[in-house]
């Protein structure tokens, strides 16, 4: 059977500018030649990173900031283009990546579900027919006439938790997002991602929660400085180690 994730040689390069400090002078001089006015750094987020995560599996990424997990996350999520290698899924991709990509703060709760919904490929007709649990999960129900500007950004991740978990995503793509809400609403949450594992979800989930990692994935990855430092398989009577400093 093909994988359900599989990255091959990725590498990513970004270009950083640095603007410096400059009088009005150096300002005036600085419109004809380029180098007066920024000096550009190439930063290498990701070098070489080949992964694999088979149908029905979860993979979990650890690492401290910068060590390019999320980055990874978003080539996987199609969010960004790799500088070389490719990245294959198959099936649904629900990415549970940055607060409000997919939605837009001047709709309502309501019209944002079916916005959100029709980027992973629904029809108005099939999500009507989850928008009903969609509300209810969330337990938005009092704010969703409500335009979306003015939720809290905790109310906006259970909105878009709400709607990724109840379109049956074949892959999950979580990015520290299980730790949306209040307690009792992470147990639901952490519920529904069970549910969904059950029945052949596969998951990558980016976390600096060890304990997550354990309760939730077969197999990690550990990043440091854009490469891979260690790898393996996940025995829950065994604590996955402790991530690097965060």
């Amino acid at each position: 059977m093909p994988p359900a994730v599989l990255v091959e040689h990725v590498r990513k390069e970004f270009i950083l500018r640095h603007n410096r400090a400059m009088g009005m002078k150096t300002r005036f001089l600085a419109l004809f030649h380029q180098s007066k006015r920024e000096r550009r750094e190439h930063f290498l987020a990701l070098d070489d990173i080949n992964l694999r995560v088979e149908p029905g599996e979860a993979l979990g990424l650890l690492g401290h900031n910068g060590s390019g997990k999320s980055t990874l996350l978003q080539i996987i999520a199609g969010i960004l283009e790799p500088s070389q290698g490719r990245v294959i899924t198959r099936g649904r991709v629900a990415p549970l990546i940055q607060l409000g990509v997919g939605f837009n703060p001047e709709l309502t709760g309501f019209e944002n579900i079916f916005l959100n919904a029709s980027l992973y490929g629904f029809l108005n007709r099939d999500i009507k027919k989850r928008v009903k649990d969609i509300i209810e999960f969330s337990e938005l129900a009092h704010f969703i006439d409500t335009p979306l500007k003015n939720y809290s950004s905790g109310m906006q991740m259970r909105l878009g938790f709400a709607v990724a978990v109840h379109l049956q995503p074949d892959i999950l793509l979580a990015d520290e997002i299980l730790a949306v809400g209040d307690q009792p609403f992470q147990e639901k949450c952490h519920a529904r991602i069970a549910e969904l594992r059950a029945q052949g979800m596969t998951l990558i989930l980016v976390s600096h929660s060890s304990e997550q990692v354990s309760k939730f994935c077969d197999q990690y990855v550990r990043l440091d400085q854009g490469r891979v430092v260690e790898e393996g398989r996940i025995d829950k009577n065994t604590p996955t180690p402790s991530p690097a400093r965060s």
